[in-house]
């Protein structure tokens, strides 16, 4: 069999009914599924009609479908990049237990043989399914290949990734929009289980989505229980966090700030008689390998792990999901307590919290802009006459290709650079200089890092407050509950009479609804993400997330609607 090339990709039939009709018989025939949710079957809608989509909807609640059920319609082949390769490995893995037709994965850790067969059963239409990394997705040749394919759909799983790593850890997640520029434009579906509104943002710009249809679910998952442990002391909290491990329902997930944090935990829940692992990034890759299959067939019954662990376990019985010490966000707090509960049984998230943790994340985010290298960058643009490649622009400035590309891409977002044609080639726009870059690109940059220490004020907030945690995590993704959830601590401590703040209901004080545009007297226009009897949290595009009195700004006229 010959794999079609060039030309639109196939179409369903015109009628909805026809359409929706053949969506669920192959979701049967073909996977085995005996029916589709409302937003399965409008995202899968939107991208037959040719709609770029963004899905928000929580883990385990049938993102993936979406992909596979439209590219069968489509004709396929669809290019699903993924961020890991033991998630693609997972993904490959899942495909093939099904009805559906092959996948294969095209990554650098495995033979060159197999890579080259993956390649010919895409070509020859044994395969549908084709995941690679952004990584391989910055190369050429990779690109030329993909583009002979005529693939039908372009699809980003965990999105969210455009945001949290594209900007600094792996830059090439923000040349993935002009990867499928290079294809020919297919429907681009972006994959996620949370994104708060400004990750939304830059999924949408990133990946040059136009006029994208969002299919959300919210982001509720009502199975999970919440609390926070808060402690002062360290050693206090280092004997609770072991203790409380050791003795909870397991499979669990247990993660740490630290590397040398996970193989203490580890240690020292073995010694307590739990089966216990470390996982981090400094392990080779067989070992992290062995301890993440190990944990998906029941031993160990406890991984103890940096955020290197858990993208993509899809592990349905883990019975909860503990921190020993503060994330830096709610968005990575919230992915990770997402790996809780699956199946939708009970299961538990506890945070161990001591306010003096948050300097480390604090830390984390300090790094100052380098404007040596920045300068080198831009100076080597500046002697060029025509546009060049970011390997070349690396050669110049003497700078590794990932530094000189997470550069790049600052200044990109600055307006002091373009990236044109097939190759992404880069040239300094008319009138720009060095001093003038570098400030354009320190004013972006200091923006991030405000955003960025807003989100763990955020965090601050949650493991602080004396209301319905539920309402506040909700709350900073957009989502707004009416009432307490009756599944947290807080709720909890209400129900025996502890006195716990609650927020309000329907009717409360505030002005704002989730979602309304402000515009605050200092900081500029913002969105309302959450509102409470006295109190209302807003995202400001200049400052990140506030959480303002709603008496101050009423007296002072701090807020006013944009």
């Amino acid at each position: 069999m010959t794999r079609r090339t060039g030309g639109p990709p196939a179409r369903a039939g015109a009628g909805g009914h026809d359409r929706e009709a053949e969506l669920h018989r192959i979701a049967r025939e073909r996977f085995g599924w005996s029916e589709l949710t409302p937003e399965q079957t409008e995202a899968m809608g939107a991208l037959l009609d040719g709609r770029d989509v963004l899905v928000v909807m929580p883990t385990g609640s049938g993102k993936s479908a979406v992909y596979q059920v439209a590219t069968l319609v489509l004709g396929g082949p669809a290019v699903v990049v993924s961020p890991l390769i033991a998630l693609q490995r997972d993904q490959v893995a899942g495909l093939r237990e099904s009805s559906a037709p092959d996948a294969v994965a095209v990554n650098s850790a495995q033979p060159e043989s197999v890579t080259d067969s993956g390649w010919r059963a895409v070509r020859e239409g044994d395969a549908e399914y084709l995941f690679l990394s952004p990584e391989q997705l910055a190369k050429d040749g990779v690109l030329e290949r993909l583009r002979e394919l005529g693939p039908s759909l372009f699809v980003v799983d965990e999105a969210h990734c455009v945001s949290a790593w594209g900007h600094d850890f792996r830059p090439d997640y923000l040349g993935l929009g002009e990867a499928a520029e290079r294809l020919g434009r297919p429907p681009v579906l972006a994959l996620t289980a949370t994104a708060a509104a400004p990750v939304r943002a830059d999924v949408v710009e990133h990946l040059h989505m136009r006029d994208a249809r969002i299919v959300s679910t919210g982001t509720d998952r009502p199975n999970i229980h919440l609390a926070v442990r808060t402690f002062t002391d360290d050693g206090a909290k280092r004997d609770a966090v072991a203790r409380w491990t050791a003795g909870a329902r397991a499979p669990g997930i247990l993660y740490t700030a630290t590397r040398k944090d996970a193989e203490a935990y580890a240690a020292r829940l073995r010694q307590d008689g739990v089966d216990a692992a470390a996982y981090h990034a400094g392990m080779r890759a067989a070992d992290r390998r062995r301890i993440q299959d190990g944990f998906m067939a029941g031993a160990p019954a406890v991984v103890v792990a940096t955020s290197a662990f858990g993208m993509g376990i899809d592990k349905p019985d883990v019975r909860f999901v503990a921190h020993a010490s503060v994330p830096e966000s709610p968005d990575s707090y919230y992915q990770e307590i997402g790996r809780a509960g699956r199946d939708g049984e009970p299961a538990r998230a506890v945070l161990f919290y001591r306010p003096q943790d948050l300097g480390l994340q604090r830390f984390l985010i300090s790094r100052a802009l380098d404007a040596e290298a920045l300068a080198a960058v831009m100076t080597a643009l500046l002697g060029q006459d025509v546009p060049q490649s970011r390997s070349r622009v690396a050669q110049l400035s003497g700078l590794s290709r990932r530094r000189t590309t997470d550069l790049l891409n600052l200044l990109e977002e600055a307006g002091a650079v373009t990236c044109e044609g097939r190759r992404r080639a880069v040239r300094a726009l008319p009138g720009r200089t060095a001093d003038g870059a570098a400030e354009a690109a320190a004013e972006v940059f200091e923006r991030r890092r405000r955003m960025d220490r807003s989100r763990i004020e955020m965090m601050r907030g949650y493991a602080e407050t004396l209301s319905c945690r539920r309402q506040y995590l909700l709350g900073y993704f957009g989502d707004q509950l009416d009432a307490p959830c009756g599944r947290c601590d807080a709720c909890d401590r209400d129900r025996r009479g502890g006195g716990g703040r609650r927020e309000g209901a329907p009717g409360h004080r505030a002005p704002y609804g989730p979602n309304d545009r402000v515009r605050h007297a200092e900081w500029g226009e913002g969105t309302v993400m959450r509102t409470e009897e006295d109190r209302v949290v807003v995202l400001f595009e200049q400052v990140g997330y506030k959480t303002l009195s709603l008496a101050a700004t009423a007296e002072h006229d701090l807020l006013t609607e944009a």
